[in-house]
């Protein structure tokens, strides 16, 4: 696909969106698992189907979006504008959502993480990893999670993994996180706690 082509978005936005969104729910409701998302579209440049449809489903002209640097480019600022209305801003901290490389050497830093009166004014991330399996095993334990979920996410460093475990320690603040690879994702609310 040329890049100066518009990606085609959801093909019944009403009924794919509903159905998306139910799919990220459960991924949101059940940090650690593993959740599909059926017949996520292709987004433009290096934006995963798992990212181009929870942008799709989520993003609007009321969540402005920031773009990683292997994400900001002409296509897919104007791919998120024509089919979710979202602005792109250029401040991290501007940001409902984000998508963010797993090998930004900071890739949570700057982003809103609410207050402890409004906790809900913080970012979620959604950050493109090659694969949800096949990395160092991690535990998550809290809330959704029955005891423990071993997570081998492939891609982020030991740096990325301390800075999860300071952003879980501001709980309620804090930004959540989903994992995307191809079309599936992770997700890793800011309640979620991380251990080697």
């Amino acid at each position: 696909m040329s890049d100066t082509l518009l990606a085609p978005g959801l093909a019944d936005p009403a009924h794919d969106a509903q159905r998306l969104f139910r799919q990220v729910l459960d991924a949101m409701s059940h940090p650690g698992r593993i959740v599909t998302l059926d017949d996520a579209p292709s987004g433009p440049g290096a934006l995963s189907p798992a990212a181009t449809a929870f942008l799709l489903t989520l993003a609007d002209r009321d969540t402005p979006v920031w773009l990683d640097t292997a994400f900001d480019l002409d296509a897919v600022r104007s791919f998120l504008r024509f089919h979710a209305g979202t602005p792109i801003v250029t401040t991290r901290g501007d940001a409902a959502f984000a998508v963010v490389s797993f090998d930004d050497p900071a890739p949570l830093d700057g982003f809103a993480i609410g207050t402890d009166t409004f906790p809900d004014r913080s970012a979620t991330l959604v950050i493109e990893v090659p694969a949800l399996q096949g990395g160092a095993p991690r535990t998550w334990r809290g809330p959704g999670i029955d005891g423990a979920a071993r997570v081998a996410i492939a891609g982020p460093c030991e740096a990325f993994w301390r800075e999860c475990a300071a952003n879980h320690a501001s709980f309620p603040c804090g930004v959540d996180i989903v994992f995307a690879a191809g079309n599936q994702l992770i997700a890793m609310p800011r309640s979620i706690a991380v251990e080697a």
